[in-house]
This record gives C-alpha cells, sequence and structure tokens, in this order.
C-alpha cells in the first residue's frame, strides 16, 4: 500500500467488532490502538499491562491505554486467570508464546477476512502514530511511540497535519539530580556510558558507535575524534578505565558494545538502550541528543564563571540565587563545572583554575613553605593558597590533626622543626 497512507477507521472499527476473541483480535488491538511492534507484541507480559494507571509500561516507553484495548485485555486477564505463562499473546493451541513470523500471519489472515487485503502489521502502527500527531504535537508523540522526533518528521511530515509539519525543535530543560541518579544506576552498563559521553563530553551518538579504544588517549587525558579532540572529565575517565579493564584482550575494539553479542551498538539499538534508561529513571521526555543539546545549560555556565571571576569565589548558595535553581541542582551544574575543571573546589568554595590551589596540593604546598620559611602565620598560608581566612583555618586544623604540621600558639611549623625548637 502507499506508504503512511491513512487507513480507514470505519473499516478498522467494524473489523475489531468482528474479532472479538483469539490471539487475532489481540494482535490487531495492539497494533492498531497501542502503537505495538511485532517485537513488542510478541514480549508483553501482564506485568507491563498497568489497569490502575490505563498504560503500557514497556521497556522504553510508556503507552497509555485506549479504552477498547483496555477492555479487551481486561477480559483476557480475567478470563485467564493468575496461572500460566506471563505473556499475553499465547498460541490458540499450545498456549504458548507467538513467534514473529506467527504475528505478522496473524495480522495478515484477519486483515484479510476484513477486506482490507493491501494492510499489513506495520501499517496498523503507522496509522496509530499518524492519528496520534493529530491530538499532540511531535515531541509528544515521540515520546510515546519511541521514534525520535527527527524520524517522525523525516516519515510522517508529509501525511501528518499542516500545523505540525514545521515544528520548532523543543527544549527540554534536563532534571540534573535525576539524570544524576539514572547515571549512578546505569554505571557499567553501556546505556550508561554512552549517557556519560553525551552530557559530560558532547559527543554525538555517530560518534559514539564509531569510538575506539586507540582514539582515547588516557595519558594525554583526550578522545581523539576525526576533526576534533575533547579532553577526558576525571569522571568519564574513570568510567572508561574501569570498562577498558573489563574488556578481555581479543574482544571488539569498540568501546561501546550490545550486552550478549558483544558487537558494536548502531544507532537504533543506541536510541533504544539509552531511552529505556532514562525512562526508567522518571525522565521519559528526554533523549540523548536532549544530553548533548542544552543550550540553555551553557548560558547559565557562563553566567556563574562570571560571577565567579566578579567575585573571585562562589558557594552553592550564590549561585542557587543568581540561577533560581535548587540546592541540588546548583550541586549538579557545579560538579559538572568542577569534572571539566572549569572551577575548582576549595571546601564549600568555587574558584577559577590558576587563581588558587587544587586541594590535591595544599599539603605539599604548606610543608614546601615551611621547610623554606621555617614558620609561618595563617595569614602566609592564606596568601599561598589563595583561600579565604577560614577555610585556611580548616586545611591547617586538619593537617595538625594528621601530624603534618605543628602548631604553637599562631605559628605553624613542620614536625622536624618544632621538634629542634624543644632541644
Amino acid at each position: 500500500m502507499e506508504k503512511n497512507r491513512r487507513l480507514e477507521e470505519a473499516a478498522l472499527r467494524r473489523l475489531l467488532e468482528r474479532e472479538q476473541t483469539g490471539p487475532e483480535a489481540l494482535v490487531l488491538r495492539l497494533a492498531w490502538l497501542e502503537g505495538l511492534t511485532r517485537e513488542e507484541i510478541a514480549a508483553l507480559t501482564w506485568d507491563q499491562v498497568s489497569f490502575l494507571d490505563e498504560r503500557l509500561e514497556l521497556p522504553d516507553r510508556m503507552v497509555p491505554l485506549d479504552p477498547e484495548a483496555r477492555s479487551f485485555l481486561w477480559r483476557l486477564r480475567e478470563a485467564r486467570g493468575e496461572e500460566g505463562d506471563p505473556h499475553v499473546l499465547l498460541s490458540a493451541r499450545e498456549r504458548r508464546p507467538v513467534r514473529l513470523e506467527s504475528i505478522s500471519r496473524m495480522a495478515r489472515q484477519a486483515l484479510d477476512r476484513g477486506g482490507l487485503t493491501g494492510v499489513r502489521l506495520q501499517d496498523l502502527r503507522y496509522d496509530w502514530i499518524l492519528r496520534c500527531l493529530d491530538r499532540m504535537d511531535w515531541p509528544e508523540a515521540a515520546r510515546i511511540s519511541g521514534v525520535e522526533v527527527a524520524t517522525l518528521q523525516l516519515r510522517f511530515s508529509a501525511s501528518a497535519p499542516a500545523r505540525k509539519t514545521a515544528p520548532q525543535p523543543a527544549t527540554v530543560q534536563v532534571d540534573e539530580f535525576k539524570l544524576w541518579k539514572v547515571l549512578q544506576a546505569e554505571r557499567g552498563t553501556a546505556a550508561g556510558l554512552a549517557m556519560w559521553l553525551a552530557w559530560q563530553l558532547g559527543l554525538q551518538a555517530q560518534e559514539m558507535i564509531a569510538l575506539t579504544w586507540e582514539q582515547v588517549d588516557f595519558d594525554a587525558g583526550m578522545v581523539r575524534l576525526p576533526g576534533r579532540e575533547v579532553s577526558l572529565t576525571s569522571a568519564v575517565r574513570r568510567l572508561l578505565e574501569e570498562e577498558r579493564n573489563r574488556r578481555p584482550a581479543e574482544e571488539d575494539g569498540h568501546v561501546l558494545l550490545t550486552e550478549q553479542s558483544r558487537r558494536p551498538l548502531d544507532l537504533p539499538r543506541l536510541s533504544r538502550i539509552t531511552r529505556a534508561a532514562l525512562i526508567r529513571g522518571g525522565l521519559e521526555r528526554v533523549s540523548l541528543r536532549d544530553l548533548r543539546r542544552d543550550d540553555s545549560r551553557e548560558t547559565e555556565e557562563q553566567r556563574i564563571l562570571q560571577q565567579v571571576l566578579e567575585k573571585g569565589f562562589v558557594c552553592r548558595n550564590d549561585v542557587s540565587e543568581l540561577l533560581g535553581f535548587s540546592k541540588t541542582a546548583t550541586y549538579a551544574r557545579l560538579r559538572r563545572l568542577t569534572e571539566q575543571k572549569r572551577l575548582v573546589r576549595v571546601g564549600s568554595k568555587y574558584y577559577l583554575p590558576g587563581t588558587v590551589v587544587p586541594p590535591e596540593l595544599h599539603r605539599e604546598a604548606i610543608r614546601e613553605y615551611l621547610a623554606q620559611a621555617g614558620f609561618a602565620y595563617r595569614q602566609d598560608i592564606v596568601d599561598l593558597l589563595h583561600v579565604q581566612p577560614k577555610q585556611c583555618t580548616l586545611i591547617l586544623r586538619r593537617l595538625v590533626e594528621e601530624g603534618a604540621v605543628v602548631q604553637i600558639g599562631q605559628k605553624y611549623f613542620l614536625p622536624q622543626e618544632e621538634k629542634r625548637k624543644v632541644e
């Protein structure tokens, strides 16, 4: 049939009225009323059917239950009882899960009986997508169909309502606290690693699936891509090192591999696994592209850096007031800037790189100063580290407790200097 041609709704409704029982009736409803693919129909289990929330909870999307589909599924569930195979679609005779080719044959035979001889299973899903676009915008249709906005526009713009044929890209505001929890939950998975590469390095999907270990220069802290180089953040570097150490030497050299076959990921698989991870974390409207294409985030980060430049440092409350963020969102933004080495954190304050001695060098810098000067007052260490007096007090107190320096009155010495002084 003509690609993406709208189906005759009245004819489909008459067919559903005729097909009230059996696996064919179920397949028709899941495809035309819920937009499920053949693979999703075969894999659907009763745990994914939420009658309470009136939706199908698929691995990578949530689909609202059409009233007709809900009624049919409810009757089927009542007839089945609680025992038996958990799959929704079972063969009529063996009561076993149905193979993919059998699902296509069931749909074709039922459609032929209804006089819809030119219609096939995938046409039912396409018509469902078109009906979705009649009542919702592109991002919403993408969310419930599991198809990226760009792909929907490419395939359905000619058939969708005219008001939706030239949409503006939707700006998705990423909840950084939720994203952080997703990244932690997906640590060690291909989806998690891909989201880190997008979120912190700004890699495109095509760059990710093509990325090999030869392009990751751990010594230089760089990812070397065709035409550009990207600095590794400390968090991404740790993840990549952990992943590299887990890999057998003889395994494929691509960074992102499928879990079972251990082959390089392709774009559709990458999209599915990352969408599934984001949905599990409550970020249903967010896609992998949104993680790297957040223009407002860069503007906000520039405002933070400008305030640091003007003030000398910022604390979390300063940034929260500046941007109107919650504490958790503020922390996530400052953490990102620190991971990118665009800020240096000392205690609760954040400084520009080069304006302050990093915390990991405090002990060495202070001991070297004391070795040369013999002793120091707190203000001397403040000037040395370029930190605030209260911060310096905490730093020195910790070093005293560790035995790295010795305090006598208001002066600080190296331990051996104190011993010589007493003698």
